[in-house]
């Protein structure tokens, strides 16, 4: 039986793909793309004309009957239209159909907005909740925050520059404007940028900035409960030791123990000797 290539492709510099990516995508017999457009700029880059068919969410069910066809005589790869396939955007009807019909699916890992944008945030990246687009409306986008407001654990989202200053400003109604916040845009791009701090800091750098590009907003997890003093002396002592700049640990520390970043960062610069 054939196989259905899953290849991630870059999310905005074209040298942010792997060599392996490159070989199947010159390898097999069809391409299948969320925006051949897109995806027709990285193949003429790298001198690859494989044939080309556009999957995307209005053909997806149509187009599945065409790949089954392909993966009849050959492999076959799925690139979405940046970035690792599947992770909001289309490609499950697919993946579904060719593993019911006995064709191997083989991921071949590569670029993701969303952990490009967790490991640059300065935000705890040993547990992650990844929600998707926020809603809409703020009556629907508030009913949902509050059903992940008490989740421990770090919050990814995506969001359009229209609506990421309403979505500020329900971060802030719900989660509160000390809960921290990254926001990541334009991702690997020419203009790539991070707003690290609070979400209160973020509503203040949009209110004088244009939203432009692509969001990830990564969200500090809510404590379980306040540290006590004594907890947040010894996660000061342990990470001062392992050499974290001020900011960096108050930033850590904030998320993980309920305490407000200044109370932390007056902390640090008190147990470090600087104040």
């Amino acid at each position: 039986m054939s196989t259905l290539y899953l290849v991630a492709t870059p999310i905005g510099n074209l040298e942010d793909i792997t060599l392996r990516a490159l070989r199947v995508l010159r390898e097999v017999s069809l391409i299948a793309a969320e925006d051949t457009r897109r995806t027709a700029v990285l193949l003429q880059h790298y001198d690859i004309h494989t044939p080309l068919i556009s999957y995307h969410e209005h053909n997806e069910r149509r187009r599945v009957p065409r790949l089954l066809e392909a993966l009849a005589g050959g492999d076959v790869a799925l690139v979405s239209d940046a970035g690792t396939p599947l992770i909001n955007d289309p490609g499950a009807a697919i993946v579904g159909a060719a593993l019911e019909a006995g064709h191997r699916v083989t991921p071949v890992p590569g670029a993701s907005a969303l952990l490009t944008a967790l490991i640059a945030s300065g935000l705890p990246a040993e547990a992650f909740l990844y929600l998707g687009y926020l809603p809409r409306k703020t009556a629907a986008r508030r009913s949902f925050l509050e059903g992940v407001a008490g989740v421990p654990y770090t919050l990814l989202f995506l969001e359009t520059p229209q609506r990421l200053r309403a979505a500020l400003d329900d971060l802030a109604a719900v989660f509160g404007a000390d809960r921290p916040l990254a926001v990541a845009r334009e991702l690997t791009k020419q203009h790539e940028e991070f707003i690290r701090g609070t979400v209160g800091d973020a509503i203040a750098h949009f209110a004088t900035r244009e939203p432009r590009g692509e969001f990830v907003l990564v969200v500090g997890g809510a404590a379980a409960s306040r540290w006590t003093e004594e907890m947040l002396a010894a996660a000061i002592a342990e990470g001062l030791a392992a050499g974290e700049s001020p900011s960096a640990l108050a930033r850590r520390v904030a998320a993980a123990s309920g305490w407000k970043r200044s109370e932390v960062y007056e902390r640090i610069l008190r147990q470090s000797g600087r104040r």
